[in-house]
This record gives structure tokens, sequence and C-alpha cells, in this order.
């Protein structure tokens, strides 16, 4: 009796061999305009205090971060570069594994 483990062994082979891969770029631009975005809100509730533990726990993670117009400016860059830095490293590693 003839068994299909043939088949079965080539398919396998093929479905190990489709890794999905991580655009890195979109990806670590993704992260840095989503950053850059929630430090614009927490500059914003900081300077008509809503939510002022948020605003305080940023000012001390972030150098650059207060409630100020130059501030916020500031933290947004600071949360962008930091955010899409990590995140280009984590899909660069992520793809290096995955192959």
């Amino acid at each position: 009796m003839s068994t299909t483990t043939t088949n079965q062994d080539a398919y396998e082979m093929d479905s190990t061999a489709n890794v999905m891969h991580l655009d890195s770029l979109a990806l670590a631009g993704a992260a840095a305009v989503i950053s850059a975005v929630a430090m614009l809100l927490l500059g914003v509730f900081g300077a008509i205090g809503v939510y002022e533990g948020a605003v305080e726990a940023m000012e001390q993670w972030h150098l650059f971060f207060e409630p100020t117009v130059v501030g916020t400016v500031a933290g947004m860059v600071e949360a962008a570069v930091i955010s899409f830095v990590l995140m280009y490293a984590f899909a660069w590693l992520y793809n290096a594994f995955a192959s």
C-alpha cells in the first residue's frame, strides 16, 4: 500500500520556506509617528492640566519633554528618534532570526 508522505513532505518543505519578513523601515517609521503623536497629545494634555501623572512620568523619562510648545516639539523628536532606532533594530533582528 502506498502512502502520501512524499506529498506531505514536499508541502512541509514549502511551508517552512515561506517565512514572513518585516519591512524594517516601514515598522520603524510607523513607530516613530505613533510615538510623536503620543508626545503631542501628552504635551496638549499637560498644557490644559489633564493626565498630570502621565505628563510627570514623561518629564522624568524623557530628557527634553516639558508641557510647553518647545518642550513638546523636543519631546516629539526625541520619542520619534528613540522609537525609530529601537523598532528598526527589532525588525532587523527578527529578520535575521527568521531567515
